[in-house]
């Protein structure tokens, strides 16, 4: 049974395609382990060992990205919001994704919970 886990919540209105969708969520993946990897390593090295469970959700709009983001800085959460650089199907700066974790999974799932996958 895992105890930790990462989720990346993905914007729902921008309908990204699905390789630009991947790209983000791969962006976020790797930006947030880094963040755990620095702030708190015992979470990591745990999720690590266990074969690094992650789970894509999605979210409404940037509104509801910001919201999760602050309830995840508010439980000291490592998350990472991800904006693109806007080369190929959306403006430069566009927020795509918010990834949380890796963390506990009663942690994260206090956030996120409550959202659908993608």
């Amino acid at each position: 049974m895992f105890k930790y886990k990462q989720v990346m919540v993905i914007r729902r209105d921008l309908s990204l395609s699905k390789g630009k969708l991947a790209v983000q969520v791969a962006h976020g993946a790797v930006t947030a382990a880094f963040k755990a990897y620095k702030e708190k390593p015992e979470w990591f090295k745990a999720w690590f060992n266990e074969g690094q469970k992650k789970v894509v959700v999605r979210a409404e709009n940037e509104k509801e990205l910001f919201e999760l983001m602050g309830k995840a800085k508010a439980l000291d959460l490592p998350c990472a919001l991800i904006k693109d650089a806007g080369l190929t199907e959306i403006p430069p700066g566009t927020i795509t994704c918010l990834a949380i974790g890796p963390a506990p999974e009663e942690l994260v799932d206090k956030v996120t919970g409550h959202l659908k996958l993608v």
